[in-house]
């Protein structure tokens, strides 16, 4: 059996670092964007603003909708966060 390379165990430098945080504040920042865009459009169909659904139809529709986005505004981004957190040394 070989031995594990010992520099992959290396902390990649600062700006590798910084870069992928930059990249997962953008991602969290784009989940949450998105969820609060769900919301809406779940509203709009509880609303009956479309044809394609009417009535109480619309009205469940529209409420399942909006949860999902609203989970998908408040849930995900902790998920990912905590998924994403740097282990204490």
């Amino acid at each position: 059996m070989t031995d594990p390379d010992p520099a992959s165990d290396a902390v990649p430098d600062p700006a590798a670092r910084e870069a992928a945080a930059k990249q997962r504040f953008i991602a969290l920042n784009i989940f949450r964007l998105s969820g609060v865009a769900i919301v809406m459009f779940g509203f709009l169909v509880m609303a009956q603003k479309f044809g394609f659904v009417e009535g109480q139809k619309a009205k469940i529709m529209g409420a399942i909708i909006a949860s999902v986005g609203m989970f998908q505004t408040i849930i995900v981004p902790r998920i990912l966060g905590r998924a994403w957190r740097t282990p204490p040394e």
